[in-house]
């Protein structure tokens, strides 16, 4: 820095304001500047500014899962925005125990990051002594909430699950089944709970027979996944799959088994979704919103923000792609819509 500082006839604080992008240098300064940058190829030392400053010019990403298709939507949005506000991005998964997601996170603190951008998964972050939040690091949390004062962004789980089962009452279908991944947490919890009043609202029975459990989530390579649900006298006609990593599984196993009749809505899309015949009717929350407003929120905590919490909830977008409207096997497309109890 001293020698661009020479180079340029300039101070360092200068250098240091023209490398930071402050807009009040005059142009003409900040011009010999750059030129002495690149004359003498100087390189910003990460790690010596670290040293200098207390923290690291990173932001941490902890997600479920990186290999499941909404969270890695979610980040390359975090990533591309903050490579555009000069930050670098450090990313990792949860794992599958509180312990391992307190690990995550407390290493990615060790770093001193800027911020952090956490998919709240295993931990209890109500009862952890952890740095963040208003007197910490600031944390912006996605997709669900975390039980601490900080911002939040996701969508409404149980009013979309809602709108999906009743679009399928409205094509007639009077048994519907549920499918997915670790049912018990949030936000599947959710959307089984707006499904069951969708239900209940029109009068139509709830059966937990009829909901498929993936408890891990690498059950979903299994097979004779749907053997109960659409085991005779009374299957299900029609099926809505919680996330991405649940629709996969069902659908791969209706189609290993011929059972493309039953009628399919997915929250959020997968690969080759609309592709399949039938393609598939999804709920689709926008990952890549989800992402980007969630880093917006984060940078202006980090910029010195210190208003109250923000809980931004996001639109969702139904499109109807053919699988959500397919009527019941065992009723003609002509067969007018039966009254149910509590309409």
């Amino acid at each position: 820095m001293r020698d661009v500082a020479r180079a340029a006839a300039v101070s360092i604080t200068t250098v240091s304001r023209v490398i930071n992008g402050d807009p009040y240098v005059a142009e003409e300064t900040s011009q010999r500047v750059r030129d002495a940058i690149e004359r003498l190829d100087y390189r910003i030392n990460p790690m010596a500014r670290s040293l200098r400053t207390g923290s690291d010019e990173a932001v941490g990403l902890v997600v479920e899962s990186i290999g499941d298709p909404f969270f890695a939507a979610v980040i390359d949005a975090v990533e591309e925005a903050a490579r555009a506000a000069g930050l670098f991005l450090l990313i990792a998964s949860a794992g599958e125990t509180a312990e391992q997601e307190r690990a995550v996170v407390t290493g990615l603190l060790n770093r001193s990051v800027r911020g952090m951008l956490i998919v709240p998964c295993h931990l209890a972050y109500r009862t952890e002594r952890l740095p963040i939040g208003p007197n910490g690091v600031p944390v912006v949390f996605i997709d669900r909430p975390a039980g601490i004062e900080a911002d939040t962004v996701m969508i409404d789980n149980a009013a979309n699950a809602r709108m999906a089962t009743e679009h399928l009452i409205a094509h007639r279908h009077r048994r519907i089944g549920f499918a997915g991944t670790e049912v018990s947490r949030y936000p599947v919890s959710e959307r089984l709970a707006g499904f069951r009043a969708a239900l209940e609202d029109r009068g139509l029975e709830f059966s937990p027979l009829d909901v498929v459990d993936l408890h891990h989530r690498g059950h979903e390579t299994d097979t004779n996944l749907l053997d109960a649900v659409l085991a005779p006298p009374d299957p299900v006609t029609a099926i809505i799959t919680a996330n991405a990593t649940a629709s996969q599984a069902i659908v791969r196993e209706m189609h290993r088994i011929g059972r493309t009749d039953v009628a399919v809505v997915s929250f959020d899309d997968f690969p080759m979704a609309d592709a399949l015949d039938p393609a598939i009717t999804v709920a689709l929350q926008d990952p890549v919103e989800m992402g980007t407003r969630a880093f917006e929120l984060l940078l202006e905590r980090i910029r010195g923000d210190e208003g109250p919490p923000n809980r931004l909830v996001l639109p969702t977008t139904f499109i109807e792609r053919g699988s959500g409207e397919l009527a019941p096997f065992d009723q003609p497309d002509d067969q007018p819509e039966p009254t149910t109890t509590g309409a």
